[in-house]
């Protein structure tokens, strides 16, 4: 089983609100049309981008949901993941790829921005019937913040403690994860993550998620989990490399592994 992610910052520009990349959807689209097995469960997660991140900015909706304006911002951030949602899964269906957009915020349950219910039936069918279930960074209940934010590593950490996945293809605008001098690093874990924490700043654009050592550091938890589970950072920017890693299970960026 193969999770996708495709980063908020590939898929929009973080730095322009509400701004879809469509051409760049479009081609990824194709690749993953054309690259994966059918006989191999995948699901596919996405970002928010420029269209959720900057209103939940606005709103501070992360740090917690209170009072009517901050309710008010709440569903608004989940409109606007909603509509790039529909964007992803209408380039995804055109593209041949047989999605079904499951909304995290309609059974997700936090307690304090963790993640501590979701209902797994709905993507549990879709896999046994051969449908990939698009899911994305959304808005959430929240036991202690009232509502918060679920970013799609949030989603995709949850659905990785439940189902079998064996493998995460994280795609952004980087090559991988870059040392200080610019340079892929071909290999974290557990054990050499140390070296690299001062290094591994935030994202460029506004992203209430945190950034690299943020996405780094939830990917080392998961792995420590699951010391089966393979992660790879990678470009997505590169015309036909998410095609050549799906067909040819290739290595290229970054790999976070247990060991």
């Amino acid at each position: 089983m193969i999770f996708i992610k495709l980063g908020g910052s590939l898929i929009t520009d973080k730095r322009q609100e509400r701004s879809f990349r469509a051409d760049v959807m479009t081609r990824l689209a194709k690749e993953i049309a054309t690259g994966w097995n059918p006989n191999s469960p995948l699901l596919i997660g996405h970002g928010s981008g420029s269209f959720g991140h900057v209103i939940a900015k606005q709103h501070g909706t992360m740090q917690g949901v209170h009072t009517p304006e901050q309710w008010r911002g709440f569903a608004e951030v989940a409109t606007v993941a909603a509509e790039l949602n529909y964007l992803v899964a209408d380039a995804l269906s055109k593209a041949g790829v047989p999605v079904w957009r499951i909304q995290p915020s309609a059974s997700a349950k936090c307690r304090d921005g963790k993640i501590i219910h979701m209902a797994l039936f709905p993507i549990k069918t879709a896999l046994k019937h051969r449908i990939v279930p698009l899911v994305y960074g959304d808005v959430a209940l929240d036991e202690i913040r009232g509502g918060t934010i679920i970013s799609t590593e949030t989603v995709m950490s949850y659905l990785v403690d439940h189902l079998p996945v064996q493998r995460i293809i994280l795609l952004g605008e980087v090559p991988g994860v870059l040392d200080e001098q610019k340079a892929v690093i071909p290999r974290i874990t557990p054990q050499n993550i140390k070296q690299y924490q001062s290094i591994l700043g935030s994202s460029e654009g506004t992203d209430v998620t945190g950034g690299m050592l943020t996405k780094v550091t939830d990917m080392l938890e998961l792995v420590k989990l699951k010391p089966e589970l393979t992660i790879q950072i990678m470009d997505g920017r590169v015309p036909g490399l998410l095609h050549e890693t799906l067909v040819n299970h290739t290595h290229t960026g970054t790999l976070i592994t247990a060991q």
